[in-house]
């Protein structure tokens, strides 16, 4: 009889937990769907691989598998207990038999048919998608609807394209980049199988004043020359709403100011930073006072910065 090594259709080792290979039928099956695959052994690839999927899926079946298989396959193999008394008498001959038979008799039903199609359990599809959210919604949590064409599996095997609308919930505490699994959120599985998970992956949009590094915000503060040389208190703007800011005499461009707490919120009800970057901004025109004031300055300072590169 014919051997197949299912093992190798569904492309996982024989150590594999029913999750992995639950995960590998579900990719495959979406993948070579007669429906929706342009692969022009698709047919024959769906039926392969919801035979092999049909047999590891199911404990007695494998095992009786994995003692098959242990077997030299240049002498044959011999069926598992039990298995010759489900046959007719004086049927005891495998020879050209496919192995999909042997498992279709020892588990009931025929593997790859129609009918077995149309009964076996199938798990829903995997849905993966991008939620682009804003910098407030991340600090403040948010619920999304989100609009997907997504393949759905009919009770005759076919698929069609339909529109469905996800209602997603954006925790606080989320980072850029980061992916969310919702389980059981995407395709209805059939025939009593699995629904299958929505994934996120999470995109913050471009802000106005803020860039974020995991849960700490980055903002550029402009300052005057008179504010940097003279010192004061500024007003920064936060999620939390704006603050105020010291800045100490002689403040240069390019200075890092820290404010505990004011970032985005993390997973453990806690905050990041937020780190206001000085720039210093000069007038691009001055009044004639102004300049007068500027000259008078440049006339009795002894400042100079670039006295190190003499």
């Amino acid at each position: 009889m014919e051997y197949k090594d299912y093992y190798k259709v569904l492309g996982v080792p024989k150590t594999a937990t029913i999750d992995e290979i639950k995960k590998s039928y579900k990719k495959l099956a979406h993948k070579y769907h007669p429906d929706i695959s342009k692969e022009k052994d698709a047919e024959a690839k769906f039926k392969e691989i919801g035979e092999a999927y049909s047999t590891l899926k199911d404990e007695e079946k494998r095992t009786a598998y994995d003692s098959l298989g242990n077997q030299s396959s240049s002498r044959g193999f011999q069926p598992p207990p039990g298995w010759s008394n489900n046959q007719n008498k004086g049927s005891e001959s495998f020879d050209g038999m496919d192995f999909s038979e042997l498992f279709a008799q020892f588990g009931g039903g025929a593997a790859g048919t129609a009918s077995h199609r149309r009964s076996m359990q199938r798990p829903g599809q995997d849905y993966e998608i991008t939620a682009d959210i804003s910098l407030e919604e991340v600090f403040k949590g948010a619920q999304l609807d989100i609009d997907l064409i997504v393949p759905e599996y009919l009770e005759n095997g076919s698929v069609q394209n339909s529109p469905r609308t996800f209602k997603v919930r954006i925790p606080k505490g989320v980072t850029d980049k980061q992916r969310l699994r919702l389980r059981g959120k995407g395709g209805k599985g059939l025939n009593g199988g699995v629904s299958g998970d929505l994934y996120l992956n999470v995109h913050f949009k471009p802000d106005t004043y803020f860039t974020a590094d995991g849960h700490d915000l980055y903002v550029a503060i402009p300052i005057t020359p008179w504010e940097a040389c003279l010192g004061g208190s500024i007003e920064v703007p936060t999620l939390h709403g704006a603050v105020k800011l010291k800045l100490s005499e002689g403040t240069s461009s390019g200075k890092k100011l820290r404010l505990p707490k004011k970032g985005l919120p993390d997973q453990n009800s806690g905050h990041g930073d937020l780190y206001a970057t000085i720039q210093i901004v000069v007038p691009s025109k001055l009044t004639e006072q102004e300049k007068k004031l500027m000259e008078d300055l440049a006339e009795m300072s002894g400042f100079n910065p670039r006295q190190h590169l003499s």
